[in-house]
Order: structure tokens, then sequence, then C-alpha cells
């Protein structure tokens, strides 16, 4: 089966899965002020996390870390045994042969579907259809 189709979010699919169905907006059991605190505290966190990047001469050590730390733990969701500390030992060692190559191998290729996917977005402001199997390829190369 297909998972992303032109049908998925057709009126016939919508009507016979009602949880895709829109309910009434605004929301009535959500305290917006509350959320709202929420967004400006993390609005703040994230503008000062952009200014310590700006601030670093080559932020791409940090973020690389970051990305690596991110890939590992969602490929973790899809049961491969690697650590953070294997990926990045792997990476340095020019591709030394490791047991747990596959594992690996599928965090490396997790990671480069995501820097992809941000340098992508940011190309063109788009997250399309064709953009997600391009992921997609990446993820299973």
């Amino acid at each position: 089966m297909n998972i992303i189709s032109s049908d998925l979010f057709s009126n016939a699919y919508i009507m016979q899965h009602p949880d895709f169905r829109v309910k009434d907006l605004p929301l009535k059991n959500i305290d917006y002020n509350e959320l709202n605190q929420l967004i400006i505290s993390a609005n703040r966190e994230l503008a000062r996390y952009d200014g310590l990047i700006q601030s670093i001469s080559n932020p791409e050590i940090l973020l690389s870390s970051l990305t690596t730390s991110e890939s590992v733990s969602s490929s973790r969701i899809e049961g491969t045994q690697t650590t953070f500390s294997e990926v990045v030992k792997y990476e340095i060692s020019l591709k030394e042969s490791n047991k747990k190559y596959a594992d690996i191998q599928e965090v490396i290729n997790y990671k480069k579907a995501l820097l992809y996917a941000v340098e992508k977005i940011q190309e063109d402001n788009h997250l399309t259809l064709n953009l997600i199997k391009e992921i997609h390829a990446i993820l299973l190369d």
C-alpha cells in the first residue's frame, strides 16, 4: 500500500475516517493564555540559541553534534542498536569496518536526510511530496 497517496486527503477518505476531520475552530478546551506564554518562552529560547550560534566562528561543529544526536535518538525508535559515541567514532575512523555497520549506516543516512531536508526547505520554503520522496530515498540508501 502506498502510504502517501493523492487519495489520502480526498473528501471520500476524510468522510470515512472521522479522525481526519477538522473540528470546530478555535478549539474550546485550550487555555490560549497559557499556550501563548509557552510560545513566548520557546521563542525567547530559540532567539537565545540563534544568537549563540551566530557568535560561534564555526557553528557547523555544534550543529553536527546536535544532528548526530537527533539521528541516533530517532533511529533508535526504528530499532537501531548504536550509540552517539559509536557513530562519531565510525565517522572519524574513515569508515573502518564495524560490527554495527548497518545500524550506524542507518543513523548516517538519517543525518544526511535531515540535513538535505533543511537545505531544500531553506532554499524554496516548501515541503512537497517530491521532497518527502527524495528524503525517503536518502534514508533507504
